[in-house]
């Protein structure tokens, strides 16, 4: 029986300066006075994180959503400061990485070195709620085929290192290179789940469960299954069409286990990961690969496939006619990446890129 389940948000930004538009190590300036329950750093001082409160509703999450980025913004602008929410920024402060001052984070560089130094990037993660560990770990690998299309709806970081990189998400071939990132599994428990985190650990690779970068994964701290495979996005409507997509995904595959229904297709890692990279490379912009067929379909297409197929979840949550509605906005506006690069190209400049993100950061 399909049940509404909670679910939340977090949403990492860019700090940038309003005149020069460069990244600006001045996180904790945005930060101070805002609550650390809602608002915190990341290991680039250039950076700054906001979760959402758990909730079943949609329309309560957008809200929830609109209020922490209007904080932050409000927060930022008396210091000249913008906030942006994109995989990238387009362009990069003058001082190079800043690390923000905590043990964790100079492990992380002492450790990873270029890895941990080029992190000028920004996700967006969605947890879902899911108590039964043993479900969870069977749902998240029936979902992960679709994921390559979440990230194709979230692809906003065209930019890398002030060039064109030729991605519509530079951000996930990035992320590509943490130890632990990329697809999840096979396990078939709970339990091999955790012993294979647990060895990763005892390898020396990974200094605790919380570095287990798995596209999804089960959250080391709560009861939730995290979808960590999307760039940030500067529409607030697009975080909100990703959040309810997953869940129904989620919710979807967690009826059809306790059903005992098999997998509808067979989970290949090695096609998952081409899918990944054609996502990354395309965005919205042309052919991701089909989950059902294997063979390229054009991205608009496929986003109204995984519609249709989700329409049955979708309706008994009460999302159908929210989420249909984003969904089909989101391919009509063709993803961020293509709106940046038709900023740049109206003055060749990356400054009105910079406003662009700003400014749909913003909105809503």
């Amino acid at each position: 029986m399909t049940r509404l389940v909670a679910l939340g948000v977090e949403e990492e930004f860019h700090v940038v300066d309003l005149v020069s538009r460069r990244l600006t190590p001045q996180a904790h300036v945005v930060l101070d006075g805002l609550p650390d329950t809602s608002f915190s750093a990341e290991l680039q001082q250039a950076v700054v994180e906001t979760n959402s409160t758990p909730t079943p509703d949609l329309a309560a999450l957008r809200a929830d959503l609109v209020d922490l980025r209007r904080r932050l913004i409000a927060s930022a602008e008396p210091h000249g400061l913008g906030i942006v929410g994109s995989g990238t920024a387009p362009l990069h402060g003058t001082g190079g990485f800043a690390l923000t001052p905590d043990e964790r984070y100079e492990y992380l560089l002492d450790s990873y070195q270029f890895i941990a130094r080029e992190q000028f990037i920004c996700g967006g993660q969605v947890h879902v709620e899911i108590t039964d560990r043993d479900l969870a770990v069977l749902v998240a690998q029936r979902v992960q085929s679709w994921l390559p299309v979440l990230l194709a709806v979230s692809a906003s970081s065209p930019y890398w290192f002030e060039t064109d990189s030729g991605y519509a998400s530079s951000r996930a071939l990035a992320w590509q290179r943490w130890p632990t990132a990329g697809p999840l599994g096979p396990f078939r428990s709970a339990a091999e789940y955790d012993q294979a985190v647990a060895d990763l650990v005892t390898s020396g690779v990974i200094d605790d469960p919380g570095m287990v970068y798995f596209d999804i994964r089960l959250s080391a701290h709560v009861p939730t299954m995290e979808l960590r495979v999307c760039d940030s996005v500067p529409r607030v409507d697009d975080m909100v069409l990703l959040a309810g997509l997953f869940r129904a995904l989620v919710v979807r595959e967690t009826d059809a286990v306790e059903a005992g229904a098999p997998p509808r297709f067979e989970q290949r890692p090695a096609l998952l990961r081409a899918a990944t990279w054609r996502a990354a490379r395309s965005g919205l912009g042309g052919d991701l690969i089909s989950p059902l067929t294997g063979k390229p379909s054009p991205a608009g297409l496929l986003v109204e496939t995984l519609l249709e197929e989700l329409r049955p979840t979708l309706e008994a949550l009460g999302d159908w006619e929210t989420v249909s509605a984003l969904a089909l906005e989101a391919v009509r506006l063709g993803g961020s990446a293509a709106r940046q690069r038709a900023a740049y190209r109206r003055n060749g400049q990356a400054a009105d890129v910079v406003d662009l993100l700003v400014r749909e950061t913003a909105e809503g």
